[in-house]
């Protein structure tokens, strides 16, 4: 099949095996990056396209009319418009379960790190504030234990799953939220209020859609324990981050790990990029990407190729 990758460069290919993927589509076919105009131009031959965050809308498919198949190089598909290929009898697969591991490692790694003041005290041993201590050991910033808390999960797929083994395994006690809204409480959940009320810390694993679009608000902050933690490794779009600035500010939450935003990269008035923000941890989308997942999705995005040309398509999404 005649294929094109139009952002190779998204998974940081330096350290991959490509040989899963090179021995179905050649080489000139991988493209680091594509613009809008330069996708609509390579695309016109290709029978599969993949895609991890150009967007794929009725218009390049139309000028693709042997597309057949497009391979999303992530879980997500918000960059696919879903109707638009099912109205053309394009097939629409994804990536899963490829970064279990890391993003639930990074979401510990958050939650430790916010536990534990590590930034603050990090920086109280250098700038020489422990060593003006009077004690041997500096205070300013005690740790909070994390063994006997309360942790709240929203989205219980295999990322909240894999989340809630590593804390458990720390001490912490699970919650599971219900969906926001749901007239029933399925087995092993709890209804979305009553989580946000009794969580010590708050860790996001549910997919950005239309229902978790906002999910987390300014009323949904209110709710929380005030000096509660938030953990958000899944999608920026799910917490207004205006609001979640303010609650910083205010003390109603006692800080946050965020990983993604809802413009990447973030533009310079980014609410979450202010210099004021206490006890905040911001990384730049990386916790989904240890060397062993993105070699997974490459891995994974063969299969599906091989899949859906033997008859057999894998992963499909809708």
């Amino acid at each position: 099949m005649h294929g094109v990758f139009l952002d190779l460069d998204s998974l940081h290919p330096a350290d991959l095996d490509l040989s899963p993927l090179t021995a179905l589509l050649p080489a000139s076919a991988l493209y680091g990056a594509s613009s809008r105009e330069q996708a609509l131009a390579r695309v016109v031959e290709a029978e599969v396209i993949i895609s991890n965050k150009v967007l794929i809308d009725a218009t390049l498919m139309d000028v693709a009319p042997h597309l057949r198949l497009i391979c999303v190089a992530a879980t997500g598909v918000n960059n696919v418009d879903l109707s638009a290929a099912r109205d053309r009898g394009i097939s629409v697969c994804n990536c899963r379960g490829y970064g279990n591991a890391s993003v639930a490692q990074h979401s510990l790694l958050l939650m430790l790190a916010l536990a534990g003041q590590l930034p603050a005290n990090a920086a109280a041993a250098r700038d020489g504030r422990w060593r003006a201590s009077p004690q041997f050991c500096l205070l300013d910033q005690p740790p909070r234990e994390l063994a006997g808390q309360i942790l709240g999960i929203i989205g219980y797929g295999e990322l909240g799953q894999a989340v809630a083994a590593l804390a458990r395994a720390f001490g912490m006690q699970v919650v599971v939220a219900e969906r926001r809204g749901a007239t029933q409480i399925r087995p092993g959940r709890r209804p979305f209020a009553e989580v946000l009320a009794e969580s010590d810390l708050l860790s996001i694993h549910c997919p950005l859609a239309d229902d978790s679009r906002g999910l987390i608000g300014r009323a949904e902050l209110a709710q929380m324990k005030r000096g509660a933690l938030l953990i958000n490794t899944a999608r920026g779009s799910i917490v207004d981050e205006q609001a979640l600035a303010d609650a910083l500010r205010s003390g109603q939450l006692g800080g946050a790990g965020v990983d993604v935003l809802s413009t990447e990269p973030p533009s310079a008035d980014q609410p979450l990029l202010a210099p004021d923000l206490p006890n905040l941890i911001l990384t730049p989308h990386i916790a989904w990407a240890g060397r062993q997942a993105r070699q997974a999705i490459v891995c994974q995005l063969a299969e599906n190729i091989r899949g859906f040309a033997g008859g057999a398509p894998l992963r499909v999404v809708g």
